[in-house]
């Protein structure tokens, strides 16, 4: 990987201040965990879980986890510690983040997960857990009725802020006005200050041209499929759940339909590599809106 090795050496030749903490952000198979990594080895830093999949314990090999050898070589932290039946936000990584933060001043914090680093240098309001009742609720007018049923139901202010294509963004919208009876976009105007205030660590974002992007997401779901991630498929195909949080994980789906006889192996390959394309290109549109202030690696 000539260009994460450029990034290195770039590094290496203007190192980041050992004393304050390092964000790397960067889209899926971009090399930023080898990086980190590296980084790590290189500064005697820890190195801390930015991304909302790497978190579940049941995908080692389909997000690209660390490794058992690799956790060898520096400590990583939040990586694999959830079971698919515990609740798990972007709140609950905030609040672990507190008390890792106070144990590790310099921290490399990694990940793809841009509302993860959002939260963390921009502040993150505590909404109040939405009871069961409201989920159910939501989770029967949007199988009924579709997106448009729960919009309509959205303060304007709100509807007007999040993604709404997305059905997760617009279904929490919706539980949150119901459970709590005041808009998101109301509670988000009460943000308290930053854990982590972007002016107190190190950032950089990697965005690696697309063409050389698809090629190393290419080539890794290949290697993913002889690592065994059909296998980390097939374990959780009795309790899967195509909605729930941890089934979101890229090529996922597509296995799990191969699995059940609805398509063949290359062509649940193909989708899930089609899929993560589609997934870097969001992210790479994301950071670049997003973090435009931040050191750019590639």
């Amino acid at each position: 990987m000539p260009e994460i090795a450029a990034a290195l050496d770039a590094m290496r030749s203007d190192p980041p201040p050992v004393d304050r903490p390092v964000l790397l952000a960067g889209p899926t198979a971009s090399g930023k965990s080898a990086l980190a990594l590296a980084l790590a080895e290189l500064q005697g830093r820890a190195v801390v879980n930015a991304d909302a999949l790497q978190v579940y314990d049941m995908w080692q090999v389909l997000t690209a986890r660390p490794d058992a050898a690799d956790c060898a070589r520096a400590p990583h932290l939040l990586y694999g510690c959830v079971g698919m039946g515990v609740d798990w936000s972007v709140g609950h990584w905030l609040r672990a983040m507190r008390d890792i933060l106070r144990q590790h001043s310099n921290p490399v914090i990694v990940g793809g997960t841009g509302l993860y680093f959002r939260a963390l240098t921009e502040g993150l309001v505590e909404i109040p857990p939405t009871p069961a009742k409201v989920r159910q609720e939501a989770d029967a007018i949007l199988a009924a009725s579709g997106l448009a049923a729960l919009l309509q139901d959205i303060d304007p202010d709100t509807a007007h802020r999040i993604d709404r294509q997305n059905p997760a963004r617009v279904q929490r919208a919706w539980e949150v006005q119901r459970a709590t009876g005041q808009g998101l976009a109301a509670w988000q105007g009460q943000t308290p200050p930053p854990l982590l205030p972007l002016a107190e660590a190190t950032a950089f974002v990697m965005l690696p041209r697309p063409d050389w992007s698809a090629q190393r997401i290419a080539t890794r779901f290949e290697a993913m499929i002889a690592q065994g991630a059909l296998d980390e498929a097939r374990a959780v195909l009795p309790q899967w759940d195509a909605r729930a949080p941890w089934a979101k994980a890229i090529g996922a789906p597509e296995l799990v339909a191969h699995l059940k006889g609805h398509i063949s192996l290359p062509d649940a390959m193909e989708a899930a590599t089609l899929a993560t394309r589609q997934y870097a290109k969001r992210q790479r549109t994301w950071f670049r809106a997003r973090m435009a202030g931040w050191h750019r690696l590639l």
